[in-house]
């Protein structure tokens, strides 16, 4: 785990939904909704294997009891608890097996485990007062196991498994008072089974804290190493796998995706009067004013190279492209930077390339980033220190031949 001493605090971690998360802290073991959906879908991913092999376990073990206790019960009516293992549990187990093959497992998985474990663990239940009915007290122990491996073997989160183990737990008491069951192990067992569920859910509750912890931590490391050095803001390559990302996301989901490039208006010239340093001073204020006009959590802005900035924008309706063109301008207005080697404008302006459309899985995002492009270079065509939009000409676009097209211009 990263350790933040030797002076570094929290406070000086770069603004990202990470370094938000682990200022706020995560007291109820749950992250913001993106960053949690995110966490489950790696935490599935980095224990999936295991998932499947426990889950083989599961199913060898359920089977293997299955066949001790036709052996040891006897009488016709005590092998009940042998069909529960062999016609419920192991088919329950096989379907969940099945799903975590899915290509939709980041969605069906922990749901359905949720609604297997609590299976399993109430077949455990009646199985332990079918026996305990007929005087045989030495199935208990598979309760107990069942509570552990949901607690640290089925890949749930904390809170499913905490919900399942209690909705067993409460229903092994409730079935006990309503059979009557009497023996003299019963407030032994009880103690014990309540003992294991605060054990296990203690236990799971700092392991997954821990790995919550360490989840941020590596996000926001990714974070840094993908910061552009001289602005802070997200670098190209950075840019270029998040396109990737989204891109797929958004066909997924039907989502819109809008990408915008910000170009400093004559830049080279701000150089040549002010020199690279007063540049260097520009580009960060610019990269910091970008920033706070796109804050959404899967909305990206990166330094796209030179004095060119590119904005991705998820889920992109078109009153909210216009809604961040207006407070980037605004920003870059509000900045008041003298420019009086521009041709534009006595003051720092900006012209920006919007392209926006609905991605589809026979196109690719390079497409979407070329036609910004063209935007962006009608335009400077047409005076600098303005904003053109397109969407319509996406549908004619043939992805790497740069071509005029006639422009939306939003002044």
């Amino acid at each position: 785990m990263m350790r933040y001493d030797r002076g570094l605090s929290l406070d000086d971690l770069p603004d990202s939904p990470y370094a938000r998360q682990l200022r706020a802290g995560i007291p109820w073991l749950t992250l913001q909704p993106e960053l949690e959906t995110e966490f489950r879908r790696a935490h599935l991913d980095d224990t999936l294997i295991s998932i499947r092999t426990n889950l083989c376990l599961a199913i060898a073990i359920a089977l293997g009891f299955g066949a001790l206790e036709t052996m040891v019960l006897g009488a016709s009516w005590s092998r009940l608890p042998s069909l529960i293992h062999i016609l419920l549990i192991v088919p329950v187990l096989l379907i969940v097996l099945a799903a975590s093959f899915s290509p939709k497992r980041h969605r069906i998985y922990r749901p359905l485990m949720l609604c297997a474990a609590t299976i399993f663990g109430l077949s455990q239940v009646a199985i332990q007062l079918i026996a305990s009915s007929g005087g045989v007290a030495f199935l208990f122990p598979g309760l107990l196991l069942a509570t552990l491996y949901v607690y640290f073997l089925a890949g749930l989160i904390f809170y499913h498994a905490l919900i399942a183990n209690t909705i067993v737990l409460v229903s092994y008491f409730a079935g006990a008072i309503a059979l009557k069951v009497s023996c003299p192990e019963c407030p032994y067992d009880a103690f014990a089974f309540i003992a294991v569920n605060l054990i296990g859910a203690a236990a799971v509750y700092m392991h997954e804290r821990t790995s919550r912890m360490r989840f941020l931590e590596a996000g926001l490391l990714h974070e840094m190493v993908a910061r552009d050095g001289l602005t802070g803001i997200q670098n190209r390559r950075t840019f270029d796998q998040h396109m990737q990302r989204i891109w797929q996301m958004a066909v997924r989901e039907g989502k819109p995706v809008a990408v915008l490039l910000a170009d400093i208006d004559c830049f080279k010239n701000f150089n040549d009067r002010y020199g690279h340093q007063a540049g260097d001073e520009c580009l960060r204020a610019v990269a910091t004013a970008l920033s706070q006009c796109a804050r959404r959590p899967l909305d990206l802005v990166a330094r796209y190279g030179g004095e060119e900035f590119a904005v991705v924008l998820y889920d992109a309706t078109q009153d909210y492209v216009a809604d961040v063109v207006t407070r980037i301008q605004r920003s870059i207005f509000d900045l008041g930077i003298p420019h009086e080697a521009s041709t534009v404008a006595p003051r720092l302006t900006i012209s920006i390339g919007a392209a926006c459309i609905k991605p589809t899985a026979a196109r690719t995002p390079e497409g979407l980033i070329q036609l910004a492009d063209e935007a962006l270079y009608s335009a400077k065509e047409q005076g600098r220190n303005r904003v053109v939009v397109m969407e319509s000409e996406y549908l004619a676009l043939k992805t790497g031949r740069f071509e005029r097209r006639a422009p939306k211009v939003l002044t």
